[in-house]
């Protein structure tokens, strides 16, 4: 059974300890954390000051005061007084607590996405980009969501709770009870929802993960599913993927109707107590019908506060679960590999005994290859033999299980960043241009290359089209401005490889789309990239294969034909009856 590689769930101190490391970031958090508890504090205790005014109106209308009016003005003045200071005081809180809450999760985003950039491709690949791509859009909403609906909620809550436990202590010591008998019944349903629920909402956004790899898969290879007639099949996949999150996301909603249930029964004890005690303390002369009044005032207060929390611990364990898979990116980030003291760079290729698996049976299997300093290599075969493979090896995309995979006599997996960017490079079939200008986009390879770097290595490459763009290097492309064709996209890439100038090139598929308009100057730009370099080219048009210093034939992960085009084609093997198909086909 295939080993589940996706990124980890961060434990609940892994996750302690990021928060805290992210608060310390962020200038003046905790100075502004303490101000907005005092704030909060103090006007949750102003708050407390309302029904213990409408207490004093009850025994002041039942008492025959001569100064009755003024005393009623009196208390109306203090209860404006106490809701503004209530009110200001809980905003200003609020505010402070929201943009700290808000800083800490921008940096969480920004530290996952790093973190994710500087991972190995392989790991990536691994783990499946609907995993990562789910982290870094449903999880970081799902956690912005629940920290802006949340917080303030919870704040208020926590601090109103305690202030109304306060004040109902200093009336009369005996409703101290009423939080002693409900509290209990609070805690151990709250106990029960959280024992059940993180593991629920986990497997909840774990599956919205499976969901949106397969919807990528669809989007992405479209093409394929299109040619195959696997519309159906791609339908049925996504359904299946999309009703398991609805099931899974009704069974975690599930914990949260139980807690519910077993709130309302709190409730209806809270109310039955603060009645009894009030009944109590009348009787026996220790409160007036007013004090009384405002007991039961506070304690139905009170209610608002415990039942909200209760609610919204359905969004902070959706909100956690969130947390837990962001945290799970950054939390083992990638360490800098160091130089690892390779020689100058000769483009030497050496792949020794070289096996490779998916999980299932050997995509390659002990594959030994040689290719000299400035020798062009061709792949071909059959889908599905190995040879994208072998190129995802070479270029250390890829781990291999066994065996080595060497470069200028050094592991390609021990190369630091700056040695590989020195030796090779792979560009494939499916090639991204980013938005910004088009000086921007081939300044990736060489920040540093002036605007004549930059439009000689266009010209290598045969990017004619660059002479009818008004603006030049300062147009705008990619998805926010000129849509390129996927040529004209195939030879920004293949210019990349010209500014970067490794020793060592890999071309999967690359001139792919050498059987539209243009495809004489994407062979030739091709051509150009592979001169006086190492290089490995999976051809999928024999006529490339024609063009290479030697050639190997893949089956099955193994090479079961190698030599010059010309002796493979006259010895009358696999590799001839490939060949006669395709110039028949063409």
């Amino acid at each position: 059974m295939m080993q589940d590689l996706r990124f980890p769930l961060a434990t609940f101190p892994q996750v302690r300890r990021e928060f805290g490391s992210q608060l310390r970031r962020c200038e003046g958090a905790g100075r502004q954390l303490l101000i907005a508890v005092v704030l909060l504090a103090v006007g949750a205790a102003a708050n407390m000051a309302v029904p213990l005014q409408l207490g004093r109106i009850v025994d002041l209308v039942t008492s025959a005061s001569p100064t009755v009016m003024r005393d009623l003005l009196l208390i109306l003045f203090g209860l404006i007084v106490a809701a503004v200071a209530a009110a200001g005081l809980s905003a200003i809180g609020f505010y402070l607590v929201a943009r700290v809450s808000e800083r800490v999760i921008a940096n969480l985003r920004e530290d996952m996405v790093g973190t994710a950039l500087g991972l190995p491709v392989h790991r990536v690949e691994d783990a499946g980009s609907g995993d990562l791509v789910s982290r870094s859009t449903d999880d970081v909403s799902e956690l912005s969501r629940a920290v802006t609906e949340t917080i303030p909620l919870i704040t208020n809550s926590t601090f109103t709770i305690l202030a109304t436990v306060v004040t109902l202590v200093t009336l009369d010591w005996q409703f101290l009870l009423i939080p002693l008998v409900t509290l209990p019944i609070y805690f151990f349903s709250a106990r029960t929802y959280l024992r059940h629920a993180p593991g629920r909402y986990a497997a909840e956004r774990a599956g919205m993960a499976e969901r949106a790899r397969r919807v990528l898969e669809a989007i992405n290879g479209r093409e394929t599913v299109r040619a195959y007639r696997m519309e159906q099949v791609m339908h049925d996949s996504i359904h299946e993927a999309s009703w398991d999150v609805v099931e899974k996301g009704f069974f975690a909603r599930m914990s949260m109707i139980s807690l519910q249930i077993k709130v309302t029964a709190a409730d209806f004890v809270l109310i039955v107590a603060g009645l009894t005690v009030g009944f109590i303390t009348v009787r026996d002369g220790d409160l007036t019908v007013g004090a009384v009044t405002a007991a039961m005032l506070l304690l139905i207060r009170l209610r608002g506060p415990v039942t909200s929390i209760m609610r919204v611990l359905d969004t902070i364990q959706s909100g956690y679960a969130s947390l837990a898979r962001i945290v799970g990116v950054t939390v083992d980030p990638p360490q800098p590999v160091p130089d690892s003291g390779a020689p100058a760079p000769r483009g030497e290729v050496l792949m020794e005994s070289v096996s490779f698996s998916y999980g299932g049976g050997w995509a390659v299997r002990d594959l030994d290859l040689r290719m000299t300093p400035g020798e062009t290599v061709a792949l071909v075969g059959a889908s599905g033999a190995g040879k994208s493979t072998v190129a995802a090896l070479l270029a250390g995309l890829r781990v291999p299980d066994s065996g080595r995979v060497l470069i200028d006599g050094v592991e390609v997996s021990t190369l630091s960043d700056a040695e590989r960017v020195a030796r090779l490079a792979m560009v494939s079939q499916e090639v991204h241009v980013f938005s910004g200008t088009l000086r921007d986009d081939l300044n990736l390879a060489k920040p540093e290359a002036s605007d004549e770097e930059i439009v000689a290595a266009l010209r290598r490459v045969r990017a004619d089209w660059f002479d009818d763009l008004a603006e030049g290097l300062d147009t705008v492309v990619g998805a926010r401005g000129q849509q390129l064709e996927p040529v004209q996209a195939q030879q920004v890439a293949l210019a990349r490889i010209v500014l970067l100038d490794p020793k060592v090139v890999i071309m999967d598929e690359a001139t792919a789309e050498a059987g539209s308009s243009g495809a004489g100057d994407l062979e030739a730009a091709a051509e150009e990239v592979a001169r006086d370099r190492t290089a490995l080219v999976v051809a999928h048009r024999l006529d490339q294969a024609a063009r290479a210093d030697r050639v190997l034939v893949m089956d099955g992960g193994e090479i079961v034909e190698e030599g010059p085009h010309e002796h493979l084609v006259a010895a009358g093997g696999r590799y001839t009856r490939l060949w006669r198909a395709w110039s028949v086909g063409r």
